[in-house]
């Protein structure tokens, strides 16, 4: 009779022992990808330009790349033609958040310099960045000024990722 509790005993220990370890396995979990390699893309779609309040629209693609794993960089497209062309402008470590199935990027301004199509250096800042990526299709608001022009654009974009 004693043999056969000590039997039961150790029975029970290594079925709890059993369930116990296979319960805790986390090695099913997928790894999370990185907030900005999930927005990582190209971005197709309508950019709306108001500049001296007065509406420009028409098909643009942004581009985001991966800049650390919760920062993007994007790139504005070439706007304009002639003596108003804008060559693309670069815009830098756009800090990222997620929040269930949105996440969005807020950059307060951002100032670079960039050869124009001239081949003379002209110094741009981007102020006012808001960024909402929503499973393929993002929304993204800006405020720039280009080189000595005494006004600001304010954009406004709309695209699915290719």
């Amino acid at each position: 009779m004693k043999t056969m509790k000590l039997l039961m005993t150790l029975t029970l220990a290594a079925v709890a022992l059993v369930f116990g370890v296979c319960s805790c396995g986390s090695d099913d979990d997928e790894p999370e990808v990185a907030v900005a390699a999930q927005v990582a893309g190209s971005y197709t779609g309508e950019e709306v330009m108001t500049v001296m309040g007065e509406p420009d629209q028409g098909t643009k693609t942004f581009v985001f790349a991966k800049a650390t794993d919760t920062s993007v960089d994007m790139t504005i497209p070439e706007y304009g033609e002639g003596m108003m062309s804008l060559p693309a402008l670069p815009v830098k470590n756009i800090m990222l958040t997620k929040k269930d199935n949105t996440i969005t990027g807020r950059l307060a301004s951002y100032e670079g310099k960039v050869t124009n199509s001239d081949g003379s250096e002209k110094a741009y800042s981007v102020s006012d960045v808001t960024v909402i990526f929503n499973d393929n299709r993002v929304v993204v608001t800006f405020t720039m000024k280009y080189g000595n022009m005494p006004f600001a654009f304010a954009g406004q974009f709309t695209g699915i990722k290719k």
